[in-house]
């Protein structure tokens, strides 16, 4: 990618990202209509800033647009056992599914979680042994069980919600979109969480065409920035999947001179890391590692709709990228200023 002139003149310093946010709105709990959440529309191009709810981002989509949503299901992937022998309690969260029901783990108290450890879950229904142990000291642990993992995992795990949500959820379901449909991720794509059935449907009768993509979110899309130049920052990598229809519909949409519009940063990553160089898209699997930041030049977004995001993340790089830091961190200020729910459960924005 090119660097722009700004960019190569200026490190990029993480403490750029930064903005207070008061702790009482991060919202804990979801709403009970989804699409009544509020939206905050930005015009990318002039800084402006308008306040509508959820339902009305119909009337900033036009027929023969391409609305990208990711199709990702989150796995109750939290999963509370106890150590064989000693019965000491462990708490195992699982990240990426690897050969032979072998999963790569984030193991809590992870001391006593040494290879050949043995973890049962669920009064022996799955038990699990600690086989290694790799970078960051997650461990692999190989599960032993009988039936189908998936409903075993249904039974025994809990949703793995971000650090910052202390509440219980209710219901398991309002933390999948209406959509979900391929198991994979260790958290939602949580701007796809404001569509109802309803809406959608809307959409699709306003002639816009709706791609599906997969993209498996890795819980590494709450790692903060640690370092203070953020191109130093090692991303995290992440599975997609883009069908050949999807891409026939993205292609479509910029051959008619149309926009393709994401829906969260997800969506964003997935067309982005899929596209050629020159922003066209065929039927593809792989891992990525994108990072988007300032001076990115995107080759298949045009608009972005998207929730709000924590300070100094990997996601308001994304979106400034797209909005340019400044209009974004204003547009940030005046959503704190109207009482905006920010994060997971909080209410969403367009830039258009």
């Amino acid at each position: 990618m090119e660097r722009t002139r700004d960019e190569r003149e200026y490190k990029m310093r993480k403490e750029d990202f930064y903005f207070d946010l008061p702790e009482e709105l991060i919202a804990q709990d979801p709403l009970e209509d989804r699409s009544s959440s509020r939206l905050l529309v930005l015009d990318k191009e002039t800084g402006e800033v308008e306040h509508h709810v959820f339902k009305d981002v119909i009337d900033y989509l036009e027929p023969g647009d391409c609305l990208v949503i990711n199709e990702t299901k989150v796995i109750p992937a939290r999963l509370f056992g106890a150590k064989e022998g000693t019965d000491a309690k462990i708490e195992v969260l699982l990240l990426k599914r690897g050969e032979n029901d072998t999963w790569e783990t984030l193991v809590r108290p992870g001391k006593k979680a040494k290879v050949g450890t043995r973890i049962s879950f669920g009064e022996g229904l799955l038990v699990g042994e600690v086989v290694d142990v790799v970078e960051e000291g997650n461990r692999l642990i190989r599960f032993q069980y009988e039936g189908i993992f998936e409903e075993i995992l249904d039974q025994l795990g809990q949703m793995p919600l971000p650090p910052y949500i202390t509440h219980q959820l209710e219901d398991k379901n309002r933390y999948q979109t209406v959509y979900a449909k391929h198991s994979g991720s260790a958290a939602a794509p949580t701007a796809g969480l404001h569509f109802t059935p309803e809406l959608l449907q809307k959409i699709e009768e306003k002639g816009i065409e709706i791609a599906r993509v997969t993209l498996h979110v890795g819980l590494g899309t709450f790692r903060p920035v640690k370092v203070e130049n953020i191109l130093e920052h090692h991303m995290h990598s992440e599975f997609y999947m883009v069908s050949g229809e999807a891409a026939e519909k993205i292609n479509r949409a910029k051959d008619n001179g149309k926009r393709v519009i994401c829906v969260g940063t997800t969506s964003c990553r997935t067309v982005e890391s899929a596209a050629d160089e020159n922003g066209r898209m065929k039927e593809c699997s792989g891992w990525t590692e994108i990072f988007i930041y300032p001076g990115y030049q995107f080759k298949v977004l045009d608009c972005l709709i998207t929730n709000f995001h924590l300070p100094e993340s990997t996601l308001v790089m994304l979106v400034s990228a797209l909005a340019g830091r400044k209009q974004v961190l204003a547009a940030y200020e005046e959503a704190i200023k109207e009482r905006y729910r920010f994060f997971s459960f909080g209410d969403a924005m367009i830039v258009k």
